[in-house]
Formats: structure tokens, sequence, C-alpha cells
């Protein structure tokens, strides 16, 4: 056992491979990306297969073909990839599984990064599945080893909830050695009572199963003394995961402006899973304390189960939590939320002064727009689309564009203004077919990375081209799935890839659908990219723009630069064109011209081409 500084998620990675795990795969999704990140180009995990699945339901689907064999299997993803995985994950739950199968999935409570503010336990709800959750890193590691043995006891999958606050948080960790994956040849069982759901009879006994198999985890649990209950003071607090952490804060920013609460005073339960519900725990509580603080950051799950226990019960303590209104279902927690209701439980108010340093920290940061990186190839193409759209005589409020998840979402900010809307992996294909439905006769264009066509766009392009309708697709190849931190994806260069995978090029890919208009462009040449998108535009059915040229981080990291650019000062007017039209951070105002910044400029060249007055100039050099 070793003792190392790491976060949540490689905590995670490394208490599965102590579990002797056989497969992990997932798809990247901020804050889970770095389980699977953390050790992907290892080349010391013999028997254990490591993987960046297409998407989420991929994983998942991967995951129990390897359990219904016989052997351990992890998969990850971010809260918005369990909606992908769950068509899959509630009939694996049904059918159960044979070697221990894991899913791991972090939610971002305070939406630091994007997408929905999702609650899984509301999932594990549904599915009536076990669901871990971690306080800190140490239990990152010790949880997911021990989310193997539970899902072999109980024969069902278990989750284990991170959260940002969990997952991507620094720690000294204790970590077991890796145990190599057992020598044992897989299983081949056949059992259509267990592995399909072909009529009512099979699936309602596997309901019951997935039922009785929760309830024994709850038997389990309270054997192996996960939830921790301690008895003492009238005033009781029930805490789950994270939240563990923040009641001796809370207790002492009380104590910091005079509630003078001793820890004596109160009674607490510390959980470690939301479910299954710890009704023996949660029932002493509820019968020794006349108040009690729920504290669990989003769903009031845990609460609503102590209302529904208290029911029963001769004697109902008062319960502060979500549904008095004390706390929200927004956002993470810390200790002086947590202070807050512990101060309406012993009737002590709070002097008006913000504990919290959000809001203060906010304010004190300038207000800048998030925009794309500089020499980002995406900025070329919405030029490039900008400039497509006013030849053809439009406005942009007359030309529906729609966006998708990832770096090339940001083409809804400043400078470029260009798309409207933004929903999910995949959507903007579907969605721009659901305004031409409605009647829009100006273009409508949908835009797509090429991780995020990979996972989920291309059911809807195959859905646009057999109907035939009349939409420009622009699909960004920058060869990564580049937002969640730089992972491969099916179209990564295969230099890139594990040895032995084969890259899929998206051009073959599209014009295997049978399309007739598809053209492949590098968004640094604005001239053809923007003629090339006018063209497509103007093509009747379907059409499809490949805008390809790599991340420009990964190529910096290569050292590629692909111009000198030089700034002719006399001849630059300070007419902003370079800084207003293309938004790259790496130019900025002199006194009497524009500054280009050389550590940030990989010579991309689309300022030179924006100039009107040739005081830029791209200077090709040999490394490109």
């Amino acid at each position: 056992m070793t003792k190392q500084l790491i976060n949540g998620n490689q905590a995670i990675a490394l208490g599965a491979l102590a579990a002797g795990v056989d497969v992990i795969c997932g798809y990247p999704g901020t804050p889970s990306s770095e389980v699977i990140g953390s050790l992907y180009q290892r080349t010391d995990l013999e028997g254990t297969h490591v993987e960046w699945s297409t998407n989420e339901k991929v994983a998942v689907e991967v995951a129990a073909g390897t359990s219904w064999a016989g052997k351990r299997s992890l998969v990850t993803m971010k809260m918005s990839g369990l909606n992908v995985a769950y068509d899959s994950l509630i009939g694996i739950a049904y059918s159960g599984v044979i070697g221990g199968m894991v899913v791991y999935v972090a939610d971002d409570p305070g939406v630091t990064t994007g997408m929905c503010e999702q609650d899984t336990r509301t999932f594990a709800q549904m599915s009536d599945m076990v669901i871990l959750e971690p306080a800190n890193g140490q239990q990152c590691h010790d949880f997911t080893k021990l989310a193997f043995t539970i899902s072999e006891h109980i024969q069902k999958p278990v989750f284990v909830r991170g959260v940002t606050n969990t997952s991507q948080s620094y720690s000294y960790i204790e970590v077991e050695e890796r145990v190599k994956p057992a020598d044992k040849a897989p299983i081949l069982q056949k059992d259509i009572n267990k592995f399909t759901k072909a009529g009512a009879a099979i699936c309602t006994k596997q309901h019951q199963s997935l039922i009785d198999s929760l309830n024994e985890a709850e038997n389990y649990l309270r054997e192996l003394g996960l939830n921790k209950l301690n008895l003492q003071g009238k005033i009781g607090i029930v805490t789950v995961g994270v939240t563990n952490t923040y009641i001796s804060e809370a207790v002492e920013i009380l104590n910091q402006v005079g509630a003078n609460l001793r820890k004596e005073d109160l009674s607490t339960l510390q959980l470690a899973a939301s479910l299954p519900f710890a009704r023996e725990e949660m029932t002493a509580m509820l019968r020794h304390c006349d108040t009690i603080v729920v504290a669990e950051e989003l769903e009031p799950v845990i609460e609503r189960e102590l209302f529904c226990l208290g029911y029963n019960l001769e004697k109902r303590p008062t319960i502060i939590g979500k549904t008095d209104g004390t706390f929200s279902r927004l956002g993470e927690y810390n200790g002086a939320i947590v202070a807050a209701g512990l101060a309406k439980a012993i009737n002590f108010t709070l002097p008006p002064q913000d504990f919290t340093t959000a809001e203060k920290g906010e304010a004190m940061c300038a207000a800048r727009p998030i925009t794309t990186c500089s020499g980002c190839p995406h900025r070329g193409t919405y030029v490039s689309l900008n400039q497509a759209v006013k030849n053809l005589g439009y406005k942009k409020d007359e030309v529906m564009i729609t966006g998708d998840i990832g770096c090339t979402i940001l083409g809804m900010n400043p400078p470029y203004h260009t798309l409207w809307t933004e929903l999910s992996m995949g959507a903007s294909v579907p969605l721009a077919q659901g305004y031409l439905h409605s009647g829009v006769k100006t273009p409508v264009i949908a835009t797509i990375g090429d991780s995020t066509f990979f996972h989920a766009g291309i059911p809807g392009l195959i859905n646009a081209v057999q109907q035939n309708l009349d939409l420009t697709v622009i699909i960004m190849d920058n060869g990564w799935t580049a937002m969640t931190g730089m992972q491969v994806n099916p179209g990564t260069g295969v230099e890139f890839q594990r040895d032995g995978y084969r890259q899929i090029d998206i051009l073959n890919a599209v014009k295997g659908l049978g399309i007739d208009y598809v053209k492949e462009t590098d968004p640094y040449d604005l001239a053809t990219t923007t003629a090339i998108i006018q063209e497509a535009i103007q093509t009747p059915g379907t059409s499809v723009v490949v805008c390809r040229r790599e991340c420009a981080i990964q190529a910096n990291r290569r050292k590629i630069r692909y111009n000198n650019i030089h700034v002719d000062t006399d001849a630059c007017t300070l007419c902003k064109a370079c800084i207003n039209i293309s938004g790259c951070p790496a130019i900025t105002l002199g006194n009497q011209s524009i500054q280009i910044d050389s550590n940030q400029c990989n010579g991309c060249g689309i300022c030179a081409q924006l100039c009107k007055f040739n005081a830029i100039q791209a200077l090709p050099v040999q490394n490109a």
C-alpha cells in the first residue's frame, strides 16, 4: 500500500485496479473523465482492458457483457451520460450480473461543467440499485473496491456516485496495490429467463429479484457498518456522501458567532449510501430526536424517506431540509449552508454576514466571455459560416443554426453570436429538422463536433438523409474529444490510439450514407471554407461540410506552428477587425497597432486573412 496525492477520479480508477477489474470503459464527461484518462496510456495493465467507448450506452453494454461472462467491469460517465446509458442499464439491473459491475457516475451540483444539475440518486431509485456515495478521496478508492464485492454479493450492478467536490479534489490517499484479474475462462451461460425480456412473466420475475436484492443490500451494508449512527442530543443531522464532511465545519462556524453548540448536543447519521435506505438507523434517529436536519445536495431523496418512515411513528420530529424551504435544490453545499440548517434547529439567529466565498469571488472576477482558444480551428469555421450567411443576403437572426455539446458550442458567444441552441449530445441535427418541418423557409444549418458526431450524431443525420431534407450539417473535426481533456475518439489519428486500434474517417462514414454533397475544407482557409459552406447551403437535399484541422492545443503540445505572424505597425489602422471578427485571445490593442502574443499564437493566419490593410502577414514555417 502506498500514499499518493491524487484526485477522487484517479482514486476510483486505482480502487477498481485493486479489485482486479477486467474491463474499464466509458465516455469522457467532466467531472468524471480522469478515471479512464489516468489509465488510458498506461502500459502496465496486462489483463485489464481500458477503452473510451463511442458513447455511454455502448460503454454500459460492453461492461454488462463482461459481467455476464463472469468478469469484473467498471463503466464511467458524467450525469448527463447516464441518460444515454439508462435505456440499457435498467434492463441490466433487471437481469442482474455474474461478475461485479460498477457504474461510476459523477454529478455536478453547482453546474461548474455545464449541462443539468441532475441527481443520479433518482435514477438509482427508479432502478432499485445500490448507490454508494464517497465523502472524500479515500472513500472513492475504498468504496469502488467494495462496490465490486457488493455487486457480486447481491448479483446486481452497483452505482458509485461522485460529485465535483469529491471527483476533482486532491488529497493524500492510501492506495492498495493492483490485483491482476483472475486468469479464469469466461462464463457462457445461456438463460433466456435471466438475459432476455421476452414476456411479462420473465420481466416481472426479474423485477422482483431486483427488489429483493435491494433489501438484501440494506442488511449487507448494515453488517459492514458503512452507515454511521451516533445518538446523543435531541437535535439530529442526517448527511450523505460529501455532506458528511461538513458537520464539523458547520458547528465551528456556529460557535464562532456565539451559538455554543457542543458535539454532544447533536445526534448524527452519516450515510455512505442513499439506496438502499438505512431504514433501521433512520427509524432510530426519528424516535430519538425532536428535530432532524437533513443535508443532502440536489434532490430531497433521504428527506422524503424520513417523512415516509416518520408518518407511521407516534412521535414525528420536526424535519428541516428542502421541504420546509431551509435548503435549496440548487448547487453544491458547504459548511456555511449546513450551519444555517443547524442554526434553525437550535433557534439561533445567524448574524447577517456571508460565510460563503462564491459570490464574493465572482464579484472580484472580471467579466469575460468564454471563447475558443488561440488558433482554434472552430474560429475559422464560425467566421466563414457567418460570412457565408451574409453573402447569401441573410441577417443573423434570419438563419437558424443549431449547436451541439463540446467546444463547438462556443460559437454561441461573442464575437460570433452564431448558434441558437444547445440541448444534448447529437441533438443539433434532429433539432434542425424540427425547424424545417415547422415550415422555416430560410436556410437551416446544424453544427456538431467530431466526437459528438460519433457519439450520437449519426442517427440524426441518417434521419435527414432518409427524408431528403434541405439541411446543411457542418461537422467540425478537430481530431479529439477536446473540451473534456483531449481524449481520443474513433476519428483520432491512429498514431494516438492504443496499439492495434483503427481510425474511423468521418468523411468516409458520411459518404457511406449516400449523401450527394460532402466536402472537406480547412477552416484556417477562410475564403475556401466560406465558399464551400455557401455552396452547401444552396445545394438541395442534405449536404455535409467537414471542417477539418487538429485542435490547436494538441498541435501546440507537439510544437507545431503554422505561420509566423508579423504585424506592420505602420499599416495597422487599429480598426480592430481582427479582434472583433475573430475574437482571438492572442490579439490585444497596443498604443499604435494591434499586438499579438507569440506565446499564445500558433500562426493559424486567420487574423491576417481578416486584415483589409495587409497590416498582418502570415509567413509559412516549414514544420506545417
